[in-house]
C-alpha cells in the first residue's frame, strides 16, 4: 500500500493532529496515530477542548475528586485540560526525542479572553508552563496586537510558543520578528535556545471562507473565477516570508547558536467548501520544514487518497501575488477580511470557552450533589 503520510513527511511536512480528548488518551488511539499515521504533534484550542469535556463521563472520576476539593470553574478546567496535555506530551515524546526537540510537541492555548491583554497572556503562559510541565509543550498565543509582545516575553522566558490566529502577511511578519525578538533576549538571560521551539500557526480555510462570500456578493465572472484560489496563495506567501528572514544575517547568528527556526504551521485545513477537493488544503502546502495540523477525518483521507507534490509553494509567488492583485481589483477589501477574521477567530474561541465553563460549572454541581449523596456516603 501507498504510504502518503509518510511521503508527505519525507517532503518536509509535519503531520500533527488538530485535536485532542481523553478518550484518544486512554483507549491509545493518539499512540496509534503516531505509530500508524507518522503523527508527530497535537494542537489543541478552547473548541476542541468544549468538545472534548461536554463528554463528562469521560471525566467523572477527575469532576468528582475536583468538585470533593471545592476548585473554581476556571481551575477544574485548567486541572482536567493540563492533564490531557501532559499525558499527551508523554505520549508524543519518542517523536519529540527523535527530532532533537523540533516534533513531538502538543499545544495548549491561554484563555482567549485575554487575547487583548498583554500581561495576563504572559502570566497565564507561565502558570500553564509551569502545570503541564513537559519540555515538548506548546503554549498557544493568539497573534493579536496585544499578543505579540507577550510572545516575545514568553520565549524570553525560555517558553516554548504556538502563535496562533494568523491570517495576514502583515502580522505574519510582525509574528516572525516577535519570535526573533524573544529568542535574543532568551539567550541574553541565559536560556538553553537549543530546547525553546516555536511555530506561527497560518490559518488557511477560513481565509477562502470569508473570501468567496465577498466574491460571490460581487457576482461577476471574473470575481467568481477567483473562488478557492485566495487561501493557498495567502500561504504561499507566508512561505516566501519565511524564507526571506530566516535566511537573514540576524536569524543566522541565533541559528550559529542552537536556535530552532519557527516553522510555518498551515492551520485550519479541513475543506469548508464540499466542492473543493478534501485534501486541497495539504497538497497544495506541501513545503519543506512546515507542519500541517489536521483533524482526524483530513489525515484519514490524505492516507486514502492523497497526493504529494513536492514542494508545491516554492516558485508559486508570483502567480500568488497576482491572485491578491486580481482580488483588489475586483473590489475585495482585503485589510477588511483580514481583520474580521482575527476578531472572528477570537471571539469564536471566547464563545467556546464560555460554553467549555459553562459545562464545567454544571457536571461539577453535579458530581458534588452526587458526592453528598446518602448511597455515596455510605
Amino acid at each position: 500500500m501507498t504510504d502518503r503520510l509518510g511521503e508527505l513527511s519525507a517532503a518536509g511536512v509535519a503531520v500533527w493532529l488538530d485535536d485532542l480528548s481523553r478518550p484518544r488518551l486512554t483507549t491509545g488511539g493518539l499512540k496509534k496515530l503516531l505509530d500508524e499515521q507518522h503523527v508527530v504533534g497535537v494542537t489543541t484550542n478552547p473548541s476542541i477542548f468544549q468538545k472534548a469535556l461536554s463528554d463528562a463521563d469521560a471525566y467523572d472520576e477527575q469532576l468528582k475528586d475536583l468538585a470533593r476539593q471545592g476548585v473554581t470553574v476556571e481551575e477544574a478546567v485548567r486541572l482536567m485540560t493540563g492533564r490531557d496535555v501532559r499525558d499527551a506530551c508523554d505520549v508524543e515524546r519518542p517523536a519529540y526525542d527523535a527530532s532533537n526537540g523540533v516534533d513531538g510537541r502538543v499545544s495548549i492555548e491561554v484563555d482567549p479572553r485575554k487575547a487583548h491583554e498583554t500581561e495576563s497572556t504572559v502570566a497565564e503562559a507561565k502558570t500553564l508552563w509551569w502545570l503541564v510541565d513537559r519540555e515538548n509543550l506548546f503554549i498557544k498565543i493568539p497573534a493579536t496586537l496585544a499578543g505579540l509582545p507577550a510572545i516575545t516575553q514568553v520565549l524570553a522566558a525560555g517558553i516554548s510558543v504556538n502563535v496562533t490566529l494568523i491570517f495576514s502577511n502583515e502580522r505574519y511578519r510582525q509574528v516572525i520578528d516577535a519570535f526573533l525578538a524573544g529568542i535574543e533576549q532568551a539567550k541574553a538571560n541565559g536560556h538553553d535556545i537549543t530546547k525553546i521551539g516555536s511555530v506561527a500557526s497560518f490559518f488557511v480555510s477560513r481565509v477562502d471562507t470569508e473570501i468567496d462570500k465577498r466574491l460571490d456578493k460581487i457576482g461577476s465572472d471574473e470575481a467568481k473565477a477567483l473562488k478557492g484560489k485566495a487561501a493557498i496563495a495567502n500561504a504561499q506567501l507566508a512561505y516566501e516570508a519565511y524564507e526571506e528572514v530566516f535566511s537573514t544575517d540576524r536569524w543566522k547568528a541565533l541559528e550559529a547558536a542552537g536556535a530552532h527556526p519557527q516553522r510555518p504551521l498551515w492551520a485550519s485545513t479541513s475543506t469548508k467548501n464540499p466542492e473543493y477537493k478534501d485534501t486541497i488544503y495539504v497538497e497544495e502546502l506541501v513545503a519543506p520544514g512546515t507542519v500541517n495540523t489536521m483533524p482526524e477525518a483530513v489525515i484519514h483521507a490524505f492516507a486514502d487518497h492523497g497526493e504529494v507534490r513536492t514542494d508545491a509553494v516554492t516558485g508559486s509567488y508570483d502567480a500568488a501575488r497576482k491572485v491578491f492583485a486580481d482580488l483588489e481589483r475586483v473590489g475585495v477589501d482585503l485589510p477588511d477580511v483580514f481583520k474580521v477574521l482575527e476578531d472572528e477567530g477570537v471571539d469564536k474561541f471566547e464563545a467556546s470557552w464560555k460554553e467549555l465553563l459553562e459545562g464545567v460549572d454544571k457536571s461539577l454541581r453535579a458530581a458534588a450533589e452526587g458526592s453528598s449523596s446518602p448511597s455515596d456516603a455510605a
